[in-house]
């Protein structure tokens, strides 16, 4: 299946009023096609199945070409599978091209799952993503949080995966002075995830930068640490009003 007959299956099966909704809630100047996540999910399922490496790998560029919101979306799932045979680098460099187009959270996001899987395939690709940490980009910068996730959940981690941990820690801390909110709530996810699996490295970066964080990034991130510090007292009703990465009908790899 080529990209435009792909396009031509979304745009059959999309949702007028769903898409409707979509561009109201992402606000970004590109097609909504209303094409649920779930049916995304099964047809990157048959699709995967059904075409060879170089076959998808080129599916996935055109989609992603398209600029079409469920056609990136597509894309991503595309390459989600945790084993690509015979050689997943051709994938990775696909994820990466993606990663100067990023600019809301629920495409990049999705993006990163799949980024995630070419990580944890070869944790030495954490270098390229070391580069995203310093870009002039909110939604690069964001990525190497969102795509380096899977360190914050072994129960036990090798000494690589402690050493990649500590890395990654090292870009959270120098993204706390950052007071933009997606920024904030990217280092929330980190920390209220590696809580869950490493409860005293989450305690002693909030005793280190807590007081520098916004006060919903502190509240997020201790949600699941009994002796939660108290958040530190400052434009609380603004952060109140701030986006919600779930409220989209597409739903967020954020999860609780």
């Amino acid at each position: 299946m080529t990209p435009t007959e792909t396009l031509a299956h979304l745009e059959s099966i999309g949702n007028e009023g769903d898409a409707a909704g979509m561009l109201a809630y992402h606000k970004l100047p590109r097609r909504y096609l209303g094409v649920r996540a779930p049916v995304l999910s099964d047809l990157a399922r048959d699709l995967r199945n059904s075409l060879s490496l170089d076959d998808r790998l080129a599916l996935a560029k055109g989609l992603w070409e398209s600029d079409v919101h469920d056609a990136r979306m597509l894309a991503a799932k595309l390459l989600e599978q945790a084993r690509i045979r015979p050689d997943d680098e051709g994938a990775w460099q696909l994820i990466q091209s993606w990663v100067p187009d990023f600019d809301g959270w629920a495409l990049a996001d999705h993006a990163c799952i799949a980024g995630q899987k070419r990580l944890k395939a070869d944790p030495s690709r954490i270098d390229a993503v070391e580069a995203w940490t310093t870009s002039d980009e909110l939604w690069t910068r964001r990525a190497a949080l969102v795509i380096t996730l899977p360190w914050t959940k072994q129960n036990n981690p090798s000494a690589q995966d402690l050493e990649i941990r500590e890395r990654v820690l090292g870009w959270a801390a120098s993204y706390v002075p950052d007071r933009e909110w997606f920024i904030q709530k990217a280092i929330a996810w980190w920390l209220r995830d590696l809580s869950k699996h490493d409860p005293d490295r989450t305690r002693a970066f909030l005793a280190a930068h807590g007081d520098k964080m916004k006060p919903f990034a502190v509240k997020e991130a201790s949600r699941h640490l009994p002796d939660a510090p108290a958040a530190p007292v400052e434009d609380s009703a603004a952060d109140e009003n701030a986006p919600d990465e779930n409220a989209s009908d597409q739903s967020s790899p954020d999860e609780s």
